[in-house]
């Protein structure tokens, strides 16, 4: 008999942006621009996954600018995590050095263009492009921190998850809980809340107990449930990086009372939310034009990604099968490494 998902504790409403539209049409032609895909059967799961719905619900009161310009950002992690998630050179550390240096290049402003000529990894060619669109307008505090996020998740996931991967070492969940806000790079997405909103929160805010607090627990949300739909497909790929699995693995727990264990938390980071929520925007009146729009963005990543967890083919357990040849879908260019 197929286990039944518990419930997830997540008491906001469901909204979507009107530009969810104009968005798909927009990754259609910004993957084929880059070369992120072009394979017949990439793309096809690459439409089937709806990205834009997804941006959509987790930001939706972005314009359709700052829409385009975070779904490209989404689909860039995602499929660059794909690469690492699903195929071999995420156990690999030593085969994505170069591609992973590149990348760091660009982010901390060594690298900021192509030269002519130049053969780079399609996700190289895309996060020139992203860095282009994104920083020269923000924030110096904002840009520096940013970019330590996105350097924390590009070396949190080669280097800690494939050597955990390479070692067969099971990680303690304490540890996993703390890497997988980076490995997931949603504290990468929870930056962009700033650009998407038109505000910019002082360092006084991201340094306060009670800021940080708030992102924690929305960013654990976010990776938890996202672990508890994606158990089936991982479990099909070998991977252990999931928390229903750490809490199977530990505490040998069953798989219905690990599902139940990890919506449990689920809950109590959700009441941990409110209740620093509620602090922050008593303690800073003076603030509330920024804090609200950026709590509010910390709940719309909470709910709309619970929303499309539900609904996309990529985590479906009827169909997991669909992962257990991932070359059939990971194209070797997107990092310049074959998955051979």
């Amino acid at each position: 008999m197929e286990n039944e998902l518990p419930d997830i504790y997540c008491p906001f409403p469901q909204r979507t942006n009107p530009h969810v539209a104009h968005v798909r049409k927009h990754l259609d032609t910004w993957t084929r621009n880059t070369g992120l895909v072009h394979r017949d059967s990439a793309r096809e799961r690459f439409e089937q996954a709806d990205f834009g719905a997804f941006v959509g619900m987790v930001y939706p009161t972005a314009d359709s600018e700052n829409l385009d310009l975070v779904a490209d950002w989404f689909v860039w992690l995602f499929l660059v995590d794909d690469q690492l998630d699903d195929g071999h050179l995420g156990r690999s550390p030593e085969r994505v050095r170069d591609v992973v240096a590149l990348m760091l290049a660009v982010v901390e402003g060594t690298r900021t263009g192509v030269l002519e000529n130049e053969e780079l990894p399609a996700a190289v060619v895309a996060l020139i492009d992203l860095w282009q669109r994104t920083t020269p307008t923000a924030a110096v505090h904002w840009r520096r921190r940013f970019a330590w996020h996105l350097k924390k998740y590009l070396t949190t996931a080669t280097t800690w998850e494939a050597g955990n991967r390479a070692a067969g070492v099971v990680p303690s969940e304490e540890l996993y809980i703390e890497k997988r806000r980076h490995t997931g790079a949603i504290i990468v997405c929870m930056d962009l809340i700033e650009i998407v909103a038109g505000i910019e929160a002082p360092s006084s805010i991201h340094n306060d107990p009670r800021f940080i607090t708030a992102l924690e627990a929305s960013c654990n949300h976010v990776c938890w449930a996202n672990d508890v739909y994606s158990y089936e497909k991982e479990q099909v790929l070998g991977e252990i990086h999931n928390l229903v699995h750490l809490v199977r693995h530990h505490r040998g727990y069953g798989k219905q009372q690990a599902l139940e264990h990890v919506c449990a938390e689920l809950a109590v980071e959700t009441e941990r939310f409110l209740t620093a929520e509620r602090e922050l925007l008593e303690a800073y009146p003076q603030l509330a034009g920024t804090l609200e729009p950026y709590l509010d963005g910390m709940r719309s990543w909470m709910r709309g990604n619970l929303d499309w967890s539900r609904q996309t083919p990529r985590y479906n357990p009827a169909d997991v099968s669909q992962y257990e040849q991932p070359e059939q879908y990971l194209e070797s260019t997107v990092l310049g490494v074959s998955q051979d």
